[in-house]
């Protein structure tokens, strides 16, 4: 099944995240990728061999795997265009400092993360 899913509905989550955050970038990309690709890059950067949903690099990339989305989306009850929109909030968070390897930190990145989420209302 293929899904389309426009630009314009991620710059938009983006720069609303941003603005709700007060965070500035100079430049965001923001990539749509396949399992194999991203599991790819985690392996390149992380040294971590799986898939991932998201990474975030410093420079202002965020790259989202497209396959780990739709299971995640499937799995949680979510539309897809909603489970994008949590995990661009999640990449723009990392960019922005978060920080979610401890337990104490992915539940303070997760607190912040529906907080914003919910400011979007998209």
């Amino acid at each position: 099944m293929n899904y389309y899913i426009h630009k314009k509905f991620l710059e938009k989550v983006a720069e609303k995240a941003l603005k709700i955050l007060k965070f500035k970038l100079p430049e965001l990309s923001i990539a749509l990728v396949d399992d194999a690709r991203i599991k790819e890059l985690n392996r390149k950067y992380r040294k971590i061999d799986r898939v991932t949903d998201i990474l975030a690099f410093d420079y202002g990339e965020i790259i989202i795997c497209l396959d780990q989305a739709k299971r995640q989306a499937k799995e949680l009850n979510n539309a897809l265009k909603k489970e994008l929109s949590i995990l661009l909030v999640h990449g723009i968070l990392h960019l922005a400092g978060y920080d979610d390897e401890t337990k104490k930190d992915f539940n303070k990145m997760l607190k912040k993360q529906k907080e914003v989420w919910q400011k979007i209302k998209l």
